[in-house]
């Protein structure tokens, strides 16, 4: 950064984390970019996250020219106090993380409010007040926030008569077709900046380092200008089909009709609402059906909103704290190497070979596949909500807590989720093409082809029934548990299966 003049050193010097790099984070004025290798030695992340990162610090200095100031550093609070990089007022906008916000105070920072969301902080303060967690549900929410943005409203009410089509987005992937046939998804041309991040990579990773996962070609946009091309791609040759195969997996195409943008709107490339009233446009112009663009709608503007809330809302201690069904058996090795050759449950296996190739699954592999696995062999917790946030590239700090811990764990006790997303291999049958070349049988619970996911529903039932006979959800479930005649022999037969 060029010595700052005695007019320019008073004026303050903004700070942006890694997930603050778009236009919509930036007034003008002097930007400092600080690039920290040393995470990497005391969290796990995946190889193709970390070059993410990287790349996206150093391309978005570039951007800046002059105006703006990328530093190596060993620790932030040295960094931030240093007045050669710092000679003014430090200025954030309210970082996206416990720990930077609590930094940020220490420091006596002037902080402005966050941005990169549609519902302000004080919003949902407001939404919140006087609702017991169990009443902060997501579709309340969502609901809400409709209402007040005007959003897919017409004359008060939703357009196409209701709220939510998800009941219509639960299609199972075409029979016999090994792919739904839509373009390749866009993307990135590597540059040198791509190129001097792999090799600095790879000098850590001979100075000790251990990455997640395998290096790899960029996957995902980390400029503006890919981001929007990305977004310019998915509209193009995907939105129609999201909606129909939002819950679908296949075993021969893991992007399907997704949106893959999660990456670059959690580094604030792209703005929800830019998002937004794009595909709503192409509803009204009749270019996407109502079912696909609803769908993102309630991603973007419901979910995603409201799992960032939550995070703050719940404190900074839901994590380590939240532990509802007992859960505490330690993440199996392979599961940290990413190495699906070490089970033999083939939905299993291709999601972690899947996500250590690319730092990536959609939603459903994560909830339905790792996170149903999880659940159901009682794998700590706050573990995995350590591993997720490493071994995915959209993994944040704020994103993970309610995904994990509550929504596919259930360890909050029904704060996230009404009940335990717990299933069998009959929906992992149903919703994908995976179970034809598994040596599993779906519908077997006992014996040596008992499907795991099948005899791990009934087990993990067994296991927490205690916890959750309360629960008018579980009602059912829980009475078939109690009617199964080999009840005790599933329970012992996945007890000496163990980990997947």
């Amino acid at each position: 950064m060029t010595p700052p003049t005695a007019a320019s050193a008073a004026a303050p010097t903004r700070w942006l984390t890694a997930e603050q790099l778009g236009p919509a984070f930036d007034d003008g004025g002097r930007i400092l970019l600080l690039e920290n290798h040393e995470v990497f030695r005391r969290r796990p992340t995946h190889r193709q996250k970390a070059h993410l990162y990287l790349v996206a610090l150093r391309q978005r200095a570039r951007e800046l020219g002059d105006r703006g100031a990328l530093h190596r550093v060993r620790r932030y609070r040295d960094a931030l106090t240093d007045t050669a990089l710092v000679p003014g007022e430090l200025e954030v906008i309210d970082p996206p993380s416990w720990a930077a916000r609590r930094l940020v105070r220490e420091l006596g920072a002037s902080i402005l409010p966050a941005r990169g969301f549609v519902t302000g902080e004080e919003q949902f303060a407001a939404w919140a007040v006087g609702r017991k967690p169990s009443q902060l549900v997501m579709d309340r929410f969502y609901r809400e926030v409709r209402e007040r943005t005007g959003i897919l409203m017409q004359g008060g009410q939703p357009v196409g008569g209701q709220f939510s089509f998800d009941a219509d987005n639960r299609q199972p992937p075409p029979k016999g077709a090994v792919s739904l046939g839509l373009p390749d998804p866009w993307r990135p041309v590597e540059d040198d900046i791509d190129a001097a991040v792999r090799a600095d990579l790879d000098a850590l990773e001979a100075s000790g380092v251990r990455f997640l996962g395998r290096d790899g070609p960029r996957r995902f946009a980390a400029t503006r200008a890919e981001a929007l091309a990305a977004l310019d791609d998915f509209v193009a040759t995907r939105l129609g089909d999201f909606g129909p195969y939002e819950d679908a997996m296949m075993l021969g195409d893991d992007t399907m009709a997704h949106a893959l943008l999660s990456v670059p709107l959690n580094l604030g490339l792209l703005h929800p609402l830019e998002v937004v009233d794009r595909v709503v446009a192409e509803h009204a112009a009749g270019r996407a059906p109502l079912n696909s663009v609803e769908g993102l709608v309630r991603q973007l503007i419901g979910w995603r909103d409201w799992v960032w809330h939550l995070y703050w809302h719940l404190g900074p201690d839901y994590t380590r704290s939240n532990n509802a069904l007992d859960a505490h058996v330690p993440l199996p090795a392979h599961w940290w190497q990413l190495d699906g050759s070490a089970t033999d449950a083939r939905c299993l296996s291709h999601t972690l070979d899947t996500v250590g190739g690319a730092g990536w699954a959609h939603h459903i592999p994560r909830l339905m596949v790792l996170g149903n696995a999880a659940l159901q062999r009682g794998y700590d917790p706050a573990e995995l909500t350590a591993w997720f946030q490493g071994a995915f590239v959209d993994g944040t700090p704020w994103v993970m807590p309610a995904n994990v811990v509550g929504m596919s764990q259930w360890a909050d006790g029904g704060v996230v989720a009404t009940k335990p997303y717990a299933s069998g291999g009959a929906y992992i049958d149903r919703m994908s093409n995976f179970c034809g070349s598994c040596r599993f049988n779906p519908k077997l619970r006992v014996g040596p082809d008992a499907c795991p996911f099948t005899a791990g529903y009934w087990a993990f039932l067994d296991r927490v029934e205690p916890s959750i006979r309360g629960n008018h959800r579980m009602a059912q479930p829980l009475a078939g548990l109690r009617r199964l005649a080999d009840r005790e022999q599933v329970v012992e037969q996945e007890r000496v299966r163990g980990p997947l």
